[in-house]
């Protein structure tokens, strides 16, 4: 019984191993568990090897070696085990790969145009962790958070953020907003970006985090709107938590990301202003994550050709054959104009849930037609919501996103 079970058990960690490098990008019902298992594995590898380490010691303790099965399924075992640590120098070339497209995209001493104080904060301040042994403690104690503030009348919970901020307090802080992903029907403001709002807030930022309304019950544009709304509450609030509204950059992953881009695309918009017009709702600097940006698949590079399905009936409530320029209006890629602020666009070429191909769509035309930087970041071998938790490569975007908010608050401070 222990040689067979142990056989199966190495066959079911070897097709872990095998979903890292080989997701299921194409094939519908299989991209949502494949991205799920993918992710995991491609940024813990180290992580599976110990687990997958503990259950082999056990089986061998047990008797699995025993005949010749247990045997074959050793020899998957420490196949798979060197594939995964195959995954580590692979992440730790991320560093690299962010470093050198800032320094394509911004040039190649865009360092020294950060303020020198801004600078050395950078430079010296503890990176965030890469891989530790409990990856999903994000908490700092520098840190404080204030959760649970009302930037919108009347709107419950799903207009709620939390405020992220140096223990001790600060003033005229550059300003951070961070938009949830989860399909725009999922999710929430504390789930998403813990390690770059911890280490910013760590180092004198002010990062807020919001909840929006959710499909099927909102149907967009409301949740733009209510992203709108949050920079209004900090254009008006966020002084008194020791923000300078002057800055605001946006951040956000996967629906997020779509929602960063569109925040970032469609300033000033009275469409998605209702009842606040006139609120300067510009942002400084956009760093969307693993995004979807255009709803029309008017290129044909949906990772799923269920997207546009789902989109249609569930988060714009329209009809794909007879409403398409709906489609288009709620797209990234077809609202990109001369005046975007400054891009940092990240994927993963491994991204089951949302197209790399359409990601690097999205950051040519911006790099075309935007007269501001528009830096296009492809790390490889990297899944979706890659940096929700700590690793190689989440420590890479940290450090990253970082350098390039302070060189996009270098260049504001310039212009006024």
């Amino acid at each position: 019984m222990a040689p067979s079970l142990f056989l199966a058990v190495s066959i079911l960690g070897a097709l872990f191993t095998l979903n890292a490098y080989m997701p299921q990008r194409r094939t519908g019902p299989l991209a949502i568990p494949s991205f799920l298992l993918g992710w995991l594995t491609s940024e813990l590898p180290v992580h599976h090897i110990a687990w997958q380490a503990l259950l082999t010691v056990l089986f061998i303790w047990s008797g699995a070696l025993d005949s010749g099965a247990g045997w074959l399924g050793l020899g998957i075992t420490l196949v798979s085990w060197a594939a995964l640590a195959a995954l580590v120098p692979l992440a730790r070339q991320s560093s690299n790969i962010f470093e050198a497209s800032l320094s394509t995209g911004l040039g190649s001493d865009y360092r020294d145009e950060i303020a020198p104080d801004w600078r050395e904060r950078i430079e010296r301040a503890a990176p965030p962790p890469g891989l530790t042994l409990n990856p999903f403690s994000i908490a700092r104690r520098d840190v404080e958070v204030v959760r649970d503030i009302a930037y919108a009348p009347d709107g419950g919970k799903r207009n709620w953020l939390d405020i992220y901020k140096p223990v001790g307090g600060t003033s005229g802080a550059p300003v951070l907003l961070q938009i949830h992903g989860g399909g725009w029907t999922i999710g929430n403001k504390h789930e998403q970006a813990l390690p770059l709002m911890n280490h910013l807030a760590a180092q004198g930022w002010i990062c807020v985090a919001i909840n929006y309304r959710l499909s099927p019950k909102a149907t967009f544009p409301d949740h733009l709107v209510d992203c709108k709304r949050a920079i209004a509450w900090i254009r008006n609030e966020i002084q008194n938590h020791g923000g300078d509204p002057n800055f605001i950059a946006v951040t956000g992953g996967s629906a997020g990301g779509h929602l960063t881009a569109m925040v970032g695309l469609t300033a000033n918009d009275p469409e998605y202003q209702p009842g606040f017009e006139d609120v300067d709702t510009r942002v400084q600097a956009a760093v969307p994550f693993y995004g979807v940006y255009d709803f029309s698949d008017h290129y044909g590079l949906h990772a799923t050709k269920s997207v546009i399905g789902m989109v249609g009936k569930t988060v714009l409530k329209r009809d794909p054959k007879t409403q398409m320029e709906d489609f288009r209006r709620a797209s990234p890629m077809h609202r990109i104009h001369p005046e975007a602020p400054p891009f940092l666009t990240i994927h993963g070429t491994h991204d089951g849930l949302a197209a790399i191909e359409e990601a690097r769509a999205f950051a040519q035309k911006l790099q075309t037609t935007s007269r501001a930087p528009a830096v296009f970041v492809e790390l490889p071998g990297t899944q979706h919501a890659f940096e929700v938790f700590h690793s190689l490569r989440t420590r890479a975007s940290v450090l990253a996103v970082t350098r390039f908010l302070g060189w996009t608050l270098a260049q504001s401070k310039q212009a006024q």
